[in-house]
């Protein structure tokens, strides 16, 4: 990385190639140039927004057409570049990629992507041909930089679930849904969808109106604890602020307690009782999937146990008949330009130091690479703060051993509690993560940095 004086700014400043331009990529870009550091974005796609680009060219975004963030605009905003006033508490994904050009545009940006130029493959220099990265990107150009950022998502490549037997009717997973009409036309069908996080949670509550006449059920393996969107006619989320003075043990079970508060409880609606407490688990936010279930036009249902040609059978012994099934099962974490001996994510685990570093690989940074409670566009500028001071030498890591340290402690820290499945990996508190890096990361790398 960059030289540093004892008192003073660096002495020289790395290249940088950042992989993808969605939110974290964006924000990326944004602080690397605020500090002056020569970056270079790679794009895919011929747009900025990542997830949230509708009908995205690269096929990276699984935003549906009716689809509404479940974070409100006040918990959502970067803190440099306000959501504007007349948004709805609850924006629709036009609105948020609108404001993400909007970002873009207000930072000049855009100048500094390549657009419709994926990476294709990454490899690390050794230190005897000078180190750093050569990339390949679509063009076959081989293209050399100091330090690479990658900025992916972690919400593009489809995981499905693996139950016995096979069904021989339709199957799609949910990143593919579009509307009622696309990709299959979902008019009169009897349609099975498996899981309950909050994508399936709003297909349910679409593919569920009786103008559509079909026959919905909704299956879950661990079932999920239901928060509404709404308190007090104002966004739920409003309510929500950890504190990074008070261990989020005390926390966590002041909230447990009052659980019953939020109406949340599933069985109340016909649901599986959770296999975990409230907050030991990422919840689903809706208001309207309790209603639909209770009025019954949704059918709920535990785990699948076997397929059987159009029949599902289900753990409660019960089976029915299904034209479609759609997995809302999650996705995986995947890094497709580099070799998956070099870097890779079984079962969704990547241990990074602050979620951003792979000990003993110095140039590298990875970004975004959390499930953020409550936000994630705070949380990723976050991060670009700890990115930036790091590209001007401003912030050195510590040794590999105590990087290891504070990556288990971490990992105790926000995923001790939760559920062993590859959703939960990346579970992370925003609030004590954000008062982490600013009050003691920062300094306590600048502080090793003019050591």
């Amino acid at each position: 990385m960059t030289q540093t004086t004892p008192t003073g700014p660096p002495t020289g400043l790395p290249t940088v190639a950042v992989i993808g331009a969605g939110i974290s990529g964006l924000t990326s870009a944004k602080m690397l140039a605020d500090y002056g550091v020569p970056v270079t974005v790679f794009e895919a796609s011929d747009r900025v927004g990542g997830n949230w680009a509708f009908g995205n060219p690269n096929g990276h975004s699984s935003a549906y057409r009716s689809l509404h963030i479940d974070t409100s605009k006040h918990q959502l905003s970067f803190k440099d570049f306000p959501m504007p006033d007349d948004y709805p508490d609850f924006p629709h994904h036009t609105e948020i990629k609108a404001y993400l050009d909007a970002y873009a545009d207000a930072f000049g940006l855009r100048e500094l992507i390549e657009f419709e130029n994926r990476v294709i493959h990454a490899e690390r220099l050794p230190a005897d041909q000078g180190g750093g990265w050569e990339l390949e990107d679509q063009t076959g150009a081989r293209r050399h930089f100091d330090l690479l950022v990658v900025a992916n998502g972690h919400h593009w490549d489809p995981r499905m679930a693996d139950f016995p037997g096979e069904f021989t009717g339709e199957s799609i997973h949910s990143h593919h849904y579009v509307d009622p009409q696309t990709p299959l036309a979902f008019t009169g069908k009897r349609i099975l969808v498996v899981g309950l996080g909050n994508s399936a949670a709003d297909i349910t509550v679409e593919l569920s109106q009786k103008s559509l006449q079909n026959t919905v059920t909704l299956s879950t393996r661990s079932s999920a604890w239901i928060v509404p969107k709404l308190m007090f006619g104002k966004p739920a989320d409003m309510n929500y602020r950890t504190s990074p003075h008070i261990p989020l043990a005390w926390q966590r079970k002041f909230v447990q307690k009052m659980q019953f508060m939020t109406a949340s409880d599933p069985t109340l609606y016909g649901l599986p009782k959770p296999n975990h407490k409230f907050f030991e688990a990422h919840p689903t936010q809706s208001a309207e999937l309790p209603l639909r279930l209770t009025s019954g036009d949704v059918t709920p249902k535990p785990n699948v146990s076997r397929l059987d040609g159009s029949c599902v059978h289900f753990e409660d012994g019960t089976s029915s008949e299904f034209d479609v099934i759609i997995y809302a099962t999650g996705y995986n974490i995947t890094f497709p330009f580099f070799d998956e001996s070099f870097i890779s994510a079984p079962d969704n685990a990547i241990p990074l130091f602050k979620r951003m570093f792979k000990p003993g690989i110095d140039d590298l940074v990875f970004m975004g690479f959390a499930q953020s409670t409550p936000t994630l566009f705070p949380f990723v500028e976050a991060q670009a703060r700890l990115l930036g001071a790091y590209a001007i030498g401003r912030y050195r890591l510590p040794d590999v051993a105590e990087m290891e340290r504070v990556i288990l402690a971490d990992q105790q820290l926000y995923t001790g509690h939760v559920l062993d499945r590859p959703r939960h990996t990346q579970q992370l508190d925003y609030f004590v993560y954000e008062h982490n890096l600013r009050v003691k990361e920062l300094p306590a790398g600048l502080a090793r940095a003019r050591s």
